[in-house]
């Protein structure tokens, strides 16, 4: 007999999470465009969980984003000011002030962020010309990835949830928006991954590893001209003081979202 659902959270009734979750409000309108991989088959969805944080965010699923009549509309409202959260070396680094909220001119600030695989956001990319026309915008992680489920492709690639954390500080630090629940979004992140490291030493529950998690910073990263790449874009983050976790890698976690 199958579980009942939730389907807001999309885990079991069992398990929802949406009666411990404040939404915040935010000046920023968040946007979510969601690998329909991620949506239909991640059990461990970052996106989905932000989206239920912030009341101003939404989500739309697909690859190609220029027949999606909702987010054409964000893109072409005058009353917005639309930006991609995509690192580069023309995107504009929010840690440190580069976007200033002057430039907004009364202009409510849309940010389009990729909740995919870096070849899922890749594609999304090719196959949505008016996203890559975009203005980019993207930060200096903080922290290392606290994904401890999952291994990240490079140092400096964070979950959507965490991407999202970084985000609203350093929109927070140049003056664009409010942070007011910045314990929230990491302490939901590591609830949902203390269940799943549960369930992983339970030998009563099926289709969970057995085998243990290694630590997320003695991981070997990804190689090759793509993780070459990724590496031009990232700073390597302070020193982090938190206590290590013990882990083992598994699966790539998604991107820029893993930004």
């Amino acid at each position: 007999m199958s579980r009942v659902m939730c389907y807001r959270c999309f885990w079991p009734k069992s398990l929802c999470w949406c009666d411990s979750i404040q939404s915040m409000e935010t000046k920023t309108l968040f946007v979510f465009l969601m690998h329909p991989k991620e949506f239909k088959e991640e059990k461990a969805n970052t996106g989905r969980l932000t989206h239920l944080c912030l009341k101003n965010s939404e989500i739309h699923m697909g690859i190609g984003f220029d027949d999606d009549e909702a987010v054409q509309a964000l893109i072409r409202d005058p009353k917005n000011y639309p930006v991609l959260l995509y690192p580069g070396t023309e995107a504009r680094n929010l840690s440190q002030g580069e976007l200033h909220p002057t430039e907004l001119a009364g202009r409510r600030l849309v940010v389009f962020l990729l909740d995919a695989t870096w070849s899922g956001a890749r594609k999304m990319l090719r196959l949505s010309p008016s996203l890559r026309l975009l203005p980019r915008v993207m930060f200096t992680p903080s922290s290392v990835s606290r994904y401890v489920i999952k291994q990240q492709p490079q140092e400096g690639c964070l979950s959507t949830l965490e991407a999202t954390h970084e985000l609203l500080l350093s929109l927070e630090k140049s003056g664009l928006d409010s942070y007011p629940l910045p314990d929230q979004l990491l302490g939901l992140f590591k609830r949902m991954q203390d269940y799943q490291i549960s369930c992983a030493c339970d030998p009563t529950k099926s289709g969970y590893r057995r085998k243990p998690y290694s630590e997320p910073g003695a991981r070997r990263l990804s190689q090759g001209h793509s993780g070459a790449r990724r590496t031009n874009f990232f700073k390597k983050p302070e020193p982090t003081t938190e206590p290590a976790i013990t882990v083992q890698d598994e699966n790539q976690a998604s991107p820029p979202s893993s930004l």
